[in-house]
């Protein structure tokens, strides 16, 4: 999802939701001071095998590599470095990435804008743009159709196994839905909006299981203005589920943190998500403590946006177990 600073911080709304009644483990920074560093990282997608990454970072979308266990210094993908690109999100298959940008759609035009509250502001649209692997690199990416990109703010896509794309924009009021696009002939079908929860809520940053089986999403009221908390659905023949909420030793205590830019990872039961959480500390801190402290404030812990990650393994679980029973 862009950036939560940005425009779509428009009216959020609340799902209908049943609590997670059992304890998650606690969420881990991803690649501390290496990928998760003081520049705000977000949205994670990685190839399958699990061994390269790409993410973003302000205006652009990086690739690291793990070699021997650790991870390389980021580098920006060949893809992007010249326009605003954000929210990369990787094929199950890992033969294509799709990603938001605000590149031209048409060559020699201006940077895409955004009608925000019927204004205009320049350069800060977002379209959904395709590019293909080609051997050991890319190709050159290529401009979604009017199917997917109805909106100057399409954002936060997300891939199935067989190429239908979720993604979300916002209504005729200003309030973000999720959306999907079926693929279907080599081509994308016209976008049905995604019924999950409460209809008058926002939903937003879908990360769809490949079979499509579960989602895990955000949602808040449409008139509380903040980011909401992350809800996992689980499909039921041919509609979704009641959302649960994750509970808050992921979305933490109202007010406490912001979450939102859910991934599922390589091994379909890892949830890959953006935060400002931070370390809490108690006080007094022993020398030792505070010097701790200081490095890794320096290194990442700075109450900006990280990459953070936890395993859904008992919502997926129990869900399993309660398919069983059945």
């Amino acid at each position: 999802m862009f950036r939560k600073s940005l425009w779509w911080m428009v009216a959020l709304g609340l799902c209908t939701t049943t609590c997670s009644l059992f304890a998650a483990d606690a969420p881990q920074v991803f690649a501390p001071g290496v990928i998760s560093g003081p520049a705000g990282e977000a949205c994670p997608a990685f190839t399958p095998d699990g061994n390269t990454v790409y993410f973003d970072v302000g205006s652009m979308i990086l690739v690291s590599h793990r070699e021997h266990g650790a991870w390389s210094k980021p580098e920006i993908a060949p893809f992007s470095g010249q326009w605003l690109d954000h929210d990369p999100t990787m094929s199950p298959d890992g033969s294509y990435l799709v990603f938001v940008s605000n590149r031209p759609v048409t060559p020699g035009a201006e940077a895409l804008a955004a009608t925000v509250k019927g204004k205009t502001i320049p350069a800060r649209g977002g379209h959904l743009w395709r590019v293909d692997r080609k051997g050991n690199s890319w190709g050159t990416p290529e401009h979604l159709p009017d199917a997917v990109n109805a909106s100057d703010r399409t954002y936060a896509p997300s891939i199935a196994a067989d190429g239908s794309l979720y993604f979300i924009h916002p209504d005729a009021d200003g309030v973000f839905h999720i959306y999907s696009s079926a693929f279907a002939q080599g081509a994308y079908q016209p976008a049905t909006l995604v019924k999950v929860g409460d209809l008058s809520a926002t939903t937003h940053d879908p990360a769809i299981a490949p079979d499509q089986s579960f989602m895990v999403f955000n949602s808040a009221d449409a008139k509380s203005g903040n980011m909401g908390d992350f809800y996992i659905a689980f499909r039921e023949g041919d509609h979704w589920g009641q959302p649960i909420d994750l509970g808050e030793a992921i979305n933490g205590k109202p007010g406490k943190w912001s979450q939102w830019g859910a991934h599922i990872g390589p091994d379909g039961h890892t949830l890959y998500y953006t935060s400002d959480r931070h370390t809490e500390l108690t006080f007094p801190l022993t020398p030792e403590q505070a010097k701790a402290t200081l490095a890794r404030m320096q290194s990442w812990d700075n109450g900006g946006d990280n990459i953070w990650y936890v395993s859904l393994a008992p919502w997926l679980d129990k869900h399993a177990k309660a398919g069983e029973g059945t």
